[in-house]
């Protein structure tokens, strides 16, 4: 085996790895963000947005809002978005998507932030509530699913009973500091701890996150040993 099958096997290896780690579309980044951005307390985060600087960070806190709503459990809600799922393979597709949302704040001591709730998308991290079955069960089927088609509801929903954690970027507006999306980056929040927010952003697939790590590791060594065989054939 020469420098060059090894340079193209350890290319290749970083290839495949590149198309596991895309499966897991738009989670994969917001799992990088949990894991990277810098924390601030929302005090700094409120003098940052009023010196006119745009950073994303990270804040923690207690949720809070003055319009909370109830859910079956009595639980005060602040956010509840229900998505209506179809299996297509392996993957889920949503059909239909209903979000019930009051504005809502996240405290850290006697510092608040707004959350700017109309552009959280993907970065909402929580365990979703989940029911399966067919769309022969489902009364608002689209039409022309067929009835055997496997679909699911999931729903997700913050408390203002919780702590959350939640990144983006601190901003002035007339209602004071907003956190939201900016500088290319996705609005995040989540109740959880960032390995449990991890398991729920890979979505039960423990494998391919090992595979995709150990394809990394297989083919950065594969790399560095074919410039290294390169390098001593051409100082020989």
């Amino acid at each position: 085996m020469g420098p060059l099958l090894l340079l193209a096997s350890g290319f290749a290896l970083l290839i495949v790895a590149a198309l596991v780690l895309r499966s897991f579309g738009p989670r994969l980044r917001v799992g990088r963000l949990l894991a990277s951005t810098p924390r601030v307390s929302v005090g700094e985060a409120c003098a940052l947005a009023d010196s006119g600087g745009r950073r994303y960070v990270r804040v923690d806190g207690r949720l809070d809002s003055d319009d909370e709503f109830e859910d079956a459990d009595h639980r005060p809600l602040v956010l509840r978005r229900t998505r209506f799922q179809a299996a297509t393979g392996r993957r889920w597709d949503t059909f239909d998507e209903r979000r019930e949302q009051v504005p809502f704040t996240l405290n850290e001591g006697l510092d608040r932030i707004v959350i700017d709730a109309t552009s959280l998308d993907d970065g909402l991290v929580v365990v979703p509530r989940e029911s399966s079955g067919t769309a022969l069960e489902l009364p608002d089927a689209p039409a022309g699913m067929s009835p055997e088609t496997r679909v699911r509801v999931r729903i997700e929903q913050l408390s203002s009973v919780e702590h959350a954690t939640a990144l983006g970027v601190p901003v002035r507006t007339g209602d004071g500091v907003q956190l939201t999306s900016g500088l290319g980056r996705p609005l995040v929040v989540t109740t959880l701890e960032t390995p449990e927010a991890m398991r729920v952003l890979a979505d039960g697939r423990t494998l391919a996150p090992r595979l995709a790590a150990a394809l990394i590791g297989t083919g950065m060594i594969l790399l560095l040993g074919g410039v290294l065989w390169l390098v001593v054939d051409r100082l020989a």
